[in-house]
Formats: structure tokens, C-alpha cells, sequence
């Protein structure tokens, strides 16, 4: 299997033309991204990037402040509803498609086949959400096949805990958050979907949506009631196997820690039967939780934030040695090939924006390490290779360096490259051509260099602590190889340039079967120049590497 790389993309954003950007403005004043935004042209350009996957966010039916009456889809109240446009994971219709990313809502579900159907026909494999925990406060499936009932329908509402049931309920008492509703009554009161099982959850809480009962009774004592199977559990495979049917490749499945793993272990299988090549991937936040996950759950990759994420961010924000990304592997050494490297997604503060790194060139080294360390998946968010920086104030967001899941909104580096569908560098400047041009070099040759997609990997940095010939605590190096061919990566954290001199130590000799060459031809695979080195345990690899940036030098022997 090819190494998987993911662009994930924030759907409504991508591809809106319309740059008024007024601050909590409607669908009307801000516009938005369209399934027919991703033309042939544009899935070509994604996919010369460097991709092989698209993860294509917010496809799901969510509560939103939009009035789509004329559609026959029901409105939401808007106390319940966070931003004009509402966040993708208070699902309202687990059955239907955002009716804002279709230019004929009535035809919504078809656009969306028809954007499937484009995506593999530019090579490309998409995934979508799987929003399994909670759902909005306000749900109703007006799209669920004729035989479905609605999640809530036959609910024991009297009782606080069922089995059967598919929400938690405090019984006898209406829902009365910690602000001011206007439009909303909920009686008896649901559980919000942050295990919050108050009648009073706060503006803090995820407030918007109401908790999914599997069969686990929280408030009395975490007993898990799983014979028989909670009804819970057949709805959600049933949607499961609905998406899987319209030819999508893969679930990222938000939250799935919240959800108990013995559902995975039951739903995994059923779903990989009929559809043998899907894949699952969690967001799981607990490492103490992963391995579970993986071989109980059956979940394929898992989010490698706590770890890997955390680690490189504090290295390229100075805080921590770059000696202690070796720790950061180490600790999931045993399923490192199930970890999914990134370094932005929705969840997180871009890059570049002023609570991170404030620079989209200081990002490089740490894109280097989580793309080239192992055999594993490694995501980028769309925008992140042009130096978007998230530091908009868009309304309900606000101006928290990332890029808003909640509002309508005319992302500016991804509206200059998207050009209204002409795709390209006219209205790019020079530093995000260079920037662009060096995430395409990077992930293409992550995928098509047999020693990074499918190779060895072997830390050099036990060998190199002392001796002055890189600085442990700014630069990190390591080794990668594959039958004959062997990649040298260096990462440099630091703002200075640095001339190196690094040891490669006999035991990596031995374990990639190198052979000793002190006059050994390399190509920087980032930039195609070419060096000579001494590959030796004898004698240290000297080369020079610039500011927050990296080599990937390539011998064969």
C-alpha cells in the first residue's frame, strides 16, 4: 500500500469567490465554497501536490442559521446554533449533504456524487466525517431511507439512562443553559454532547449538540449495557454502510474515543465486509487509549497529536529540544505505521499565525520530520503549503489563529491560488510560490522515494548528542533506506544556517546493510543538487543546511 498523504480541506471555504468577509455575515454576504468548485482542473493540481487523499470536511448536515424552508429542510434555532453557518459536528441529518455546498439545493445529494465521482477520476481518494458521539440539539433526518427512525423517536424519555435508548435525558426538567436562550425549548432536557449530563450546560460546553447513549451508563458507575445490542449501535452502522455506498473511500471519525471501543470492534468489520478497502481513521487524544483503539477498535490510523503534533510544535516554538522528538516516537514505537503526522489541522492554530510559529517558513523542519519519519499517513490542511495564517476575525471564531469552522468566510491565500477556478501563482507572492513549491517537492517525494514511503527508519540522534557537530537541542537527524538506496534527513529548527558534521554510528551500518563509501555521490532531494559525502562510521557526513529548513540527502551504495 502507497504511503497515504491527506489534504484535508474545510469545503464551504474552499473555493468562494466572494471576498466581502463582513464579520459574522450571512451565506448571502460572504458566500460560499460549492461541490463544483473542485473541477477537473482544480483535483489535478491538488493531486500534482503530492496527494492521495482528500479529506473533504463538512459534508455531513449540519445545524446552521441559513433558512433552507424552500428546500423543505427545517430551521434551527439559532441559540443552538454557533455562527451564522454552524459548526460541521452538530450534525443534523447523518442521511443528507450541506445544502450550502450545492448550487441547486434540491439536487445536493447529486452534486455531491458528482464531486466523488471527479475525485477518482482525478486519481484521488476522498474521505469524509464520521460524527459518531453527538449530534446537533435540533436533529431531524428529512433524507433518512423510509424505513429509518429518527434518533430520539422511541425513546423512555422518563428515564435517565436506557439501554435502548439513543440519548441521556434529565428526566422531568427542561433544558436551561448558562445563557440566554431565545428560540428554544427542550423538555425533558438531553445530555450535551461533552459528557456534560447537567440540564445547565455552559457557553464553554459543546452546548449546540446532545450526547449519543452506546450503552454506557456514565452517571451510574461507567456499567456498560451491550446485550443486547444498543439500538444506538444499528443506526449507526446502518449510516455508515449508506456513505461507504456512495463509493467514499474512508471515515475520519471525529471524537472516537468517546465512544466506546467495543462499538468499534462490533462496526468495523461489518462495514470493511461489504467494503473491503475503506479505511478509519480516529481522532483519539488519550495514548493510553491508542493501542485499544487499534487492535480492539480496528480503527486503521489514529491522530498523532498528543505525541508527534505537540512535540514539533514546541521544538519550532523554541521550547523544547529537538533531542526529545526521539521520546516522542519512541513512546508509540510499536504502532508507529497506525499514526497519522500533521502539523495543522481545523482543530489547531495554523502555522503561521501569531500563536504558533508566526512565520510559514519556520513550519519546514517540523514538516520534514512528520512526512519523512516513517512508512506512516501524513496530513496537510489546505492553505497551510501557501502560509495562511488564520488571523482573521471571522465572526464567531474570532481571531484565535485558526481558520473558522463556524462562519462563512473568503480564505485569502486559497482565494488567490484557487483564481476562480483558473488554479495557479498570478496572484501568488514569490515567498508562497517558493513555500508551495517546497510542500509539493516534500510530499511528492515522501510518496514516489521508495527508501521514505516504504523504507527503514533509524534515529541518528543517540550518536550525535556531544561532540559539537550539530547543535541536539535545533537540528534533528535520522536515516532512511530501502534495498540500495539510503536518504539522509536533517531537520533544522534553528534560525541560523548551519554547517553539520554528523555521525553515523556502525550499528546503522549494520541495521540498513549500508556499505562504507567516503566518496559518495548525494542529491538533496528538496532542491536536486547534488554533494559529495563520506559515508563512514569513521568519519562524520559534513554538509550545510540553511535556516528552518532541512536536506534530504540520498545515496545509493
Amino acid at each position: 500500500m502507497e504511503k497515504l498523504i491527506i489534504y484535508q480541506i474545510f469545503t464551504r471555504l474552499f473555493g468562494n469567490a466572494t471576498i466581502t468577509n463582513i464579520p459574522h455575515g450571512s451565506i448571502t454576504e460572504n458566500g460560499c465554497g460549492k461541490f463544483n468548485a473542485f473541477t477537473p482542473k482544480v483535483l489535478k493540481a491538488i493531486k500534482q501536490l503530492g496527494i492521495t487523499h482528500v479529506w473533504y470536511t463538512g459534508i455531513l448536515e449540519h445545524a446552521t442559521q441559513t433558512n433552507y424552508t424552500h428546500a423543505g429542510i427545517e430551521t434551527d434555532p439559532s441559540s443552538m446554533v454557533k455562527g451564522k453557518a454552524g459548526s460541521p459536528y452538530a450534525v443534523k441529518d447523518y442521511y443528507d449533504v450541506d445544502p450550502d455546498l450545492a448550487v441547486n439545493v434540491e439536487q445536493r445529494m447529486q452534486e455531491f456524487e458528482a464531486l466523488v465521482a471527479r475525485t477518482h477520476k482525478a486519481d484521488l481518494q476522498l474521505l469524509i466525517d464520521f460524527v459518531p458521539n453527538h449530534v446537533a440539539r435540533h436533529y431531524h433526518s428529512d433524507a433518512k431511507p423510509a424505513n429509518v427512525n429518527d434518533f430520539g423517536a422511541n425513546d423512555r424519555t422518563d428515564w435517565h439512562f436506557y439501554a435502548q435508548n439513543n440519548f441521556y435525558y434529565c428526566p422531568n426538567t427542561s433544558l436551561e443553559p448558562q445563557f440566554e436562550v431565545h428560540n428554544y425549548v427542550e423538555y425533558p432536557a438531553k445530555a450535551t454532547g461533552n459528557d456534560c449530563f447537567s440540564p445547565n450546560p455552559s457557553i464553554t460546553d459543546w452546548y449546540e449538540t446532545v450526547k449519543l447513549n452506546y450503552g454506557v451508563d456514565y452517571t451510574g458507575g461507567h456499567h456498560k449495557h451491550f446485550d443486547p445490542t444498543p439500538d444506538t449501535w444499528f443506526k449507526m452502522r446502518d449510516i455508515l454502510l449508506f456513505w461507504a455506498g456512495k463509493q467514499i473511500d474512508g471515515f475520519r471519525c471525529d471524537m472516537a474515543e468517546m465512544v466506546p471501543v467495543e462499538f468499534w470492534h462490533w462496526v468495523i468489520p461489518q462495514v470493511k465486509q461489504a467494503f473491503p478497502n475503506i479505511i478509519f481513521i480516529a481522532e483519539v487524544y488519550n495514548p493510553a487509549l491508542y493501542r485499544s483503539y487499534i487492535f480492539d477498535g480496528g480503527f486503521d490510523y489514529l491522530y498523532d497529536k498528543v505525541g508527534l503534533y505537540d512535540q514539533l510544535r514546541a521544538v519550532t516554538c523554541g521550547t523544547d529540544s529537538a533531542a526529545h522528538i526521539s521520546r516522542s516516537w519512541q513512546s508509540v514505537a510499536d504502532i508507529q505505521p497506525h499514526m497519522l503526522n500533521f502539523l495543522e489541522n481545523h482543530d489547531e492554530q495554523r502555522l503561521a499565525s501569531d500563536f504558533f510559529a508566526g512565520d510559514a517558513q519556520k513550519g519546514k523542519a517540523g514538516m520534514i520530520v512528520a512526512s519523512c519519519m516513517n512508512t506512516n499517513p501524513v496530513m496537510i490542511y489546505a492553505g497551510q503549503e501557501l502560509g495562511e495564517r488564520g488571523m482573521d476575525a471571522e465572526g464567531f471564531s474570532g481571531r484565535d489563529g485558526r481558520t473558522t469552522i463556524f462562519d462563512y468566510w473568503h480564505v485569502d491565500t486559497l482565494g488567490r491560488w484557487y483564481h476562480q477556478g483558473k488554479i495557479g501563482h498570478a496572484l501568488l507572492t514569490s515567498e508562497e510560490q517558493e513555500l508551495q513549491q517546497f510542500y509539493s517537492q516534500l510530499l511528492n517525494t515522501c510518496l514516489h522515494e521508495k527508501a521514505l514511503s516504504k523504507g527503514l527508519f533509524f534515529d541518528l540522534m543517540y550518536a550525535n548528542m556531544e561532540g559539537g557537530g550539530l547543535d541536539p537541542h535545533r537540528q534533528y537527524v535520522f536515516l532512511r533506506g530501502y534495498e540500495k538506496e539510503a536518504v539522509l534527513v536533517i531537520a533544522n529548527f534553528s534560525e541560523q544556517a548551519r554547517a553539520m558534521a554528523i555521525n553515523l554510528p556502525q550499528h546503522a551500518f549494520d541495521y540498513l546493510q549500508l556499505a562504507p563509501n567516503c566518496q559518495c555521490e548525494a542529491v538533496d532531494l528538496l532542491t536536486n543538487e547534488t554533494e559529495t559525502i563520506c559515508v563512514s562510521p569513521d568519519q562524520p557526513v559534513e554538509t550545510y543546511v540553511a535556516p528552518w529548513g532541512g536536506k534530504l540527502l540520498k545515496f545509493k551504495h
